[in-house]
């Protein structure tokens, strides 16, 4: 997609936001955003599902946030996006595939990961999040087969089972 393009589509959703009149919202339903520069862009609410956002740069400036709150990333293609500092709060990144993304200082707050491929790297930590997130985390942990010489899936279960998806990963029974 052309700069040209977005840049409308960017404008019109402004107005959208700012309930002026002919805004509508942004839908970029499997665009192909792939190393588009985003930076400091409100695309709250926005329909993002299926694009790709690989190499994108949704970086938040230096002491404010790109707003990527409550926007649709189901199924999206984040890999290697640049997400620091975006705030992602109330997000729909279920079945994202965030590996490698940068996610130092995003705000995770209510975002739906799930079946989502999570980054496991430095540019992985320093996010916030809410406890919802980790007890996911825990769960997914608890399911791991490893040599637990020192207790840690005792330790963690607790709130592992709190996660809503213990169910699913046979943490508890559905009646618990």
């Amino acid at each position: 997609m052309n700069r040209a393009k977005i840049k409308r589509i960017l404008d019109l959703h402004k107005k959208w936001l700012n309930n002026e009149q002919g805004g509508v919202v942004a839908d970029l339903h499997g665009a192909d955003l792939c190393g588009a520069d985003l930076k400091r862009a409100d695309l709250s609410g926005a329909d993002l599902r299926k694009a790709n956002l690989c190499w994108a740069n949704l970086r938040g400036a230096e002491l404010t946030e790109v707003d990527l709150s409550e926007v649709n990333l189901r199924g999206a293609n984040l890999s290697d996006a640049d997400l620091c500092r975006a705030n992602l709060s109330g997000a729909n990144l279920s079945g994202a595939d965030l590996r490698r993304a940068d996610l130092r200082g995003a705000n995770l707050c209510g975002a739906n990961l799930d079946f989502s491929c999570f980054p496991l790297w430095c540019g992985g930590s320093k996010f916030k999040c809410d406890t919802k997130l980790v007890y996911q985390l825990l769960a997914h942990i608890c399911t791991l087969d490893f040599p637990d010489d020192e207790g840690i899936k005792t330790l963690i279960m607790p709130f592992a089972v709190k996660s809503h998806r213990a169910v699913d990963l046979g943490l508890k029974e559905e009646s618990e």
